[in-house]
């Protein structure tokens, strides 16, 4: 099977996803396909997107990746090649997607064009990005309590006197009682 009859294939199966954005170029990097749900999404910000470059939707610096990519792509036809990147979201910001390419040959075995199929991931990579403050919060909040812990635990075993004792106990406690107070509110 040419890569042109896989793409075929593959059209077959995506070119009505709700999910998927599939899309082809030709040599000239101009999009010679695009199934409904990428035209449902970047026709309303860049018009009829069939005959134009593929750089249009896309940030100026992840041109680059696309190029490398789909070199690879015809470097090893039998395998498909990741790329993440921002396209443009009719807003002044970006939709962030993940792609992977595959190389076309017509008939003959000459390269005809690349076909990618890719999603959304603007969601996915905000959430992630949450995720990723919140640990580092969370991770603050506990440790400021337990280093408060044992710092006060070595001024205990270095100290003799019963009052400074007495006062590096209390703190223990308010530390520990603040340290729970974290912890409930990190798993209510």
């Amino acid at each position: 099977m040419t890569g042109t009859q896989l793409f075929e294939a593959v059209k077959t199966l995506l070119g009505h996803s709700g999910t998927y954005y599939l899309i082809a170029v030709d040599m000239n990097a101009n999009y010679i396909y695009i199934n409904k749900r990428y035209a449902d999404i970047f026709k309303p910000i860049h018009g009829d997107l069939v005959g134009q470059h593929y750089a249009i939707t896309m940030h100026p610096d992840d041109q680059e990746t696309c190029q490398i990519v789909s070199q690879m792509a015809f470097k090893y036809p039998d395998s498909v090649f990741p790329a993440t990147l921002r396209k443009y979201d009719g807003h002044g910001g970006f939709i962030i997607t993940r792609w992977e390419y595959k190389a076309m040959f017509d008939d003959d075995g000459a390269p005809a064009g690349i076909y990618c199929i890719g999603h959304d991931i603007t969601e996915l990579t905000k959430i992630t990005g949450e995720l990723q403050q919140v640990k580092m919060s969370h991770s603050h909040s506990v440790r400021r309590h337990v280093a408060n812990l044992m710092g006060l635990g070595k001024l205990i075993q270095e100290d003799t006197e019963i009052s400074d004792m007495q006062d590096a106990a209390k703190m223990i406690v308010q530390s520990a009682i603040d340290l729970d107070e974290v912890i409930k509110e990190l798993y209510k």
